[in-house]
């Protein structure tokens, strides 16, 4: 008997769907564009979380940073205090590692970034680059952090970063740019004209969203790079915890270490950020999740939208067949059977939407991943029912005005109307 209503209904939604088909099509795609929203960004979400926790965790868990100015805070919002804070230093770094019972690893790290039109050429022979980033660190910079992994030769030494040797580890990209298919181990390269070994290469690495990875970065030792830019006073300090458990406890002491060395009152505020990986992923969590109320909030207008159109065919649809629900209560239809067939047909109808709405959502997904092969978007079976379940309510809750009208009406009344 169910069985039978469902066939009914489906099929007196799809002739609904065939009379009027303009404010059908209309309808359907409503409800279709809300259920897709939901779940391709969701998909595409939980995507993008998967892919910046990595992203994260390549830094290391037991590893954070420590830096001049805040990380995430524009500079058009810097404070004069901010603005003027003094550097940090490689003597900072050392009394960490004196000073810190829970730190293992304290390593200063320079950077040449290409701001304002400044690049970093680098030649082979007849091959030339513009390298994005050129680092000075120490060797224990691929201790601290797990995402320096030299796959081709080796890391400098540190009677190399003493003696300020002309050495560098480069990029895979790079590597491909200047040598093609020659071994980058052992060769030469002109950095701002002047030599340096190829002494490794790093491993396979891309930046964020397509940013600088360790693709594009060439690191040199700390002392070289000093002596090649001593201009650059820009400094930021890689540590590590002995243990991921410890983590806070070495941030602790990080803190007091350098709020000493600093000379900084009991009463003001750190003179210094500290920058935990977690940190990083709890603010991009924090935008992901106001992207996904953002787009509930529009998802909702088209739902909305398509609920409004359900109601109205389903009116048109009572007017229709007003002698019909006669006939029905008169050989014994109860209101309840009559109000059940309509809300039946307006979640039929809103059901079509949803399903067209996940395979095009489907679609989207896979588009996206194929597009990003590195976006791990995946269409989770929670977000495919929770779209169907946002369809079905649809119906449900714009049927049920139609359904209790056509439910109200007069047997009588309907088998005299014409």
């Amino acid at each position: 008997m169910m069985r039978a209503s469902w066939e009914e209904s489906i099929r007196t939604a799809a002739q609904m769907v065939r009379a009027h088909k303009l404010r059908s099509t209309l309808t359907v795609l409503g409800v279709a564009i809300g259920v897709l929203s939901v779940i391709s960004v969701a998909a595409i979400i939980h995507g993008l979380n998967l892919y910046v926790d990595g992203k994260v965790q390549e830094l290391g868990s037991n590893t954070f940073l420590v830096s001049r100015f805040p990380a995430f805070v524009p500079v058009e919002n810097w404070t004069e205090d901010i603005r003027r804070r003094k550097h940090l230093t490689a003597a900072d770094a050392r009394a960490i590692v004196e000073q810190c019972r829970t730190c293992v690893i304290a390593t200063p790290m320079l950077t040449r970034f290409p701001l304002f039109g400044q690049t970093t050429e680098v030649r082979f022979r007849n091959h030339r680059v513009d390298v994005p980033l050129v680092r000075g660190a120490e060797p224990a910079m691929t201790r601290a952090f797990p995402l320096f992994v030299v796959n081709k030769g080796r890391m400098f030494t540190e009677a190399e970063d003493a003696h300020s040797a002309r050495v560098g580890v480069i990029g895979l990209a790079i590597a491909d740019s200047l040598f093609g298919p020659l071994d980058p181990v052992g060769q030469t390269l002109r950095l701002n004209g002047l030599e340096f070994e190829v002494i490794g290469v790093w491993e396979k690495h891309q930046g964020l969203f397509g940013g600088p990875g360790l693709d594009d970065v060439i690191v040199i030792p700390y002392r070289t790079f000093n002596k090649l830019w001593p201009e650059i006073e820009e400094q930021i300090l890689g540590v590590a915890a002995a243990d991921p458990t410890l983590l806070p406890r070495a941030e602790e002491e990080v803190v007091e270490i350098l709020r000493r060395r600093r000379h900084v009152p009991p009463h003001k505020e750190n003179d210094f950020e500290v920058t935990l990986p977690q940190f990083v992923y709890d603010l991009w969590k924090q935008l992901t999740g106001a992207i996904v109320l953002l787009t509930l909030v529009i998802s909702s207008i088209s739902l909305v939208v398509g609920g409004i159109g359900v109601m109205n065919i389903m009116l048109v649809s009572v007017t229709e067949r007003t002698a019909e629900i006669g006939l029905r209560k008169a050989a014994g239809a109860r209101r309840a059977d009559i109000r059940r067939q309509f809300i039946t047909e307006a979640v039929t109808l809103t059901s079509f939407g949803g399903v067209l709405g996940i395979l095009l959502g489907a679609a989207l997904v896979a588009v996206t991943r194929w597009a990003f092969p590195d976006l791990p978007a995946e269409l989770s079976a929670f977000w495919v029912a929770a779209g169907f379940a946002l369809s079905v309510g649809v119906g449900l809750f714009f049927g049920i005005y139609p359904a209790t009208r056509a439910a109200a009406l007069d047997p009588v009344a309907c088998l005299r109307y014409e």
